[in-house]
């Protein structure tokens, strides 16, 4: 990476990192629940939001919560939904690499979502 580049990455995270620090986090799916809409869906681990933030879709900013003992962004998934017609962010927290992984193939075995991976350098 450029300098450049190198300095947008660390402002990037941080400020991640501090809305992630200075917000409650709301885990109202916990893991092996099911989605209210979709029943087939289980959540294969704690998902929630950043209470008081708001995302592109008008609700709060969603997470993703993984068994380090963690408030660290690890990293983020870019996800677009074509029946919702809509694209967002979900920061992961404590994740391990098992873990992110597990929630990439989570978005990516629908015909209807994707999902990119962007990883904490």
């Amino acid at each position: 990476m450029e300098r450049k580049e190198e300095e947008l990455a660390v402002k990037f995270w941080r400020s991640l990192n501090e809305i992630v620090l200075s917000s409650r986090i709301v885990i109202d799916r916990p893991k092996g629940s099911r989605h209210p809409k979709y029943p087939m869906l289980v959540f294969p681990l704690d998902y929630g939001y950043l209470e008081g933030t708001k995302s592109t879709d008008g609700a709060e900013i969603d997470v993703w919560r993984g068994s380090e003992n963690s408030n660290t962004v690890s990293s983020v998934v870019c996800t677009v939904d074509n029946v919702k017609r809509d694209s967002e962010i979900k920061i992961l927290i404590g994740c391990t690499i098992e873990e992110t992984q597990t929630i990439l193939d989570f978005y990516n075995s629908s015909d209807h979502m994707s999902a990119l991976l962007i990883n904490r350098q």
